[in-house]
């Protein structure tokens, strides 16, 4: 796909991916938009996008006045920086968001200074965010279901990735919405990689969400980054696989260098992801996956 498409996901009846075209990489940010009897919007993007959001959704078929549900994943801006540019212009949608999250999006001062530390020159690509109304938002938990009409969504939690971090499964569609628990799918290679950011994650927690997922047993999984893939044991295991192998990598690096900006600078030169994403992407993912196995494994104490 390329930035601004949307195409149907296969198997899954009125559900279509939308390429946000996040930090200008094709295949990177998804938003879905399930065209249910009570039409939804899972995950935002960051806003920067948000016109091209808005043409996929009219394209689709979904009035302004339609639009039922806006539902992002987590707190963190890629996923809900648009939360409140989309509740402006849906004006009978509500935001529904992991409840550790809502403080975030009703006052994002505290996510976007936090943001800006974490993926420093990168801001450019993300749109200042505009806050969600009170009477428009509320939390989610552990075994609430949203109301599609013809469907629902059971809520699952998720936090490894984040606090305020859930997944969403479709029980008849055979779907989960697993947004960042299971890693980023790379379609131009069909491989998982980790996505481990500063300052919450939580390595046994994330390999505990991978086999949530596996316990769940769907037929597809929509990853946020990017898109939808057939569920197998081979996804999972690779997935697994991809946690356990890059915090190790990081420890050991970590125990060389005796330095964690040269732990960084390490990895922000080797990654690989620059044979699929472009350089700035691949150097900035690699950074943030770099600081958050070390944040984590100084709250660890360096013994998990």
């Amino acid at each position: 796909m390329r930035a601004g498409e949307f195409e149907p996901v296969r198997g899954v009846e009125d559900l279509y991916v939308h390429d946000t075209g996040m930090f200008d990489t094709d295949e990177y940010g998804a938003v879905y938009v399930y065209d249910a009897e009570r039409p939804i919007v899972i995950d935002t993007g960051t806003g920067a996008n948000r016109e091209s959001l808005f043409e996929s959704i009219e394209a689709i078929g979904i009035d302004r006045e339609e639009l039922a549900w806006i539902l992002p994943t987590h707190a963190h801006l890629d996923h809900a920086g648009g939360a409140g540019y989309l509740a402006e212009r849906y004006p009978n949608a509500e935001v529904r968001v992991p409840e550790k999250g809502v403080r975030h999006l009703v006052d994002p001062d505290a996510l976007v200074a936090g943001t800006k530390s974490a993926v420093e020159e990168q801001w450019e690509y993300y749109a200042e965010p505009r806050p969600v109304p009170d009477e428009r938002i509320a939390g989610v938990a552990d075994g609430d279901r949203i109301d599609l009409g013809d469907r629902e969504l059971v809520v699952r939690d998720a936090p490894g990735h984040a606090p305020h971090h859930a997944v969403y499964h479709d029980p008849d569609a055979d779907v989960v919405f697993a947004a960042d628990a299971a890693g980023i799918y790379v379609p131009a290679v069909d491989a998982v990689t980790p996505t481990t950011p500063p300052p919450q994650f939580d390595f046994e927690q994330c390999l505990d969400d991978i086999r949530l997922i596996e316990e769940i047993d769907p037929e597809t999984v929509c990853f946020g980054h990017f898109g939808p893939r057939t569920c197998d044991e081979a996804l999972i295991g690779e997935a697994k696989r991809a946690y356990v192998e890059w915090v190790e990598r990081v420890r050991e690096k970590r125990a060389e260098l005796g330095d964690d900006e040269a732990v960084v600078e390490h990895f922000e030169s080797a990654s690989r992801d620059v044979d699929y994403w472009n350089r700035e992407r691949a150097r900035a993912n690699a950074s943030l996956n770099a600081r958050g196995v070390l944040t984590y494994l100084d709250r660890a104490g360096d013994e998990a």
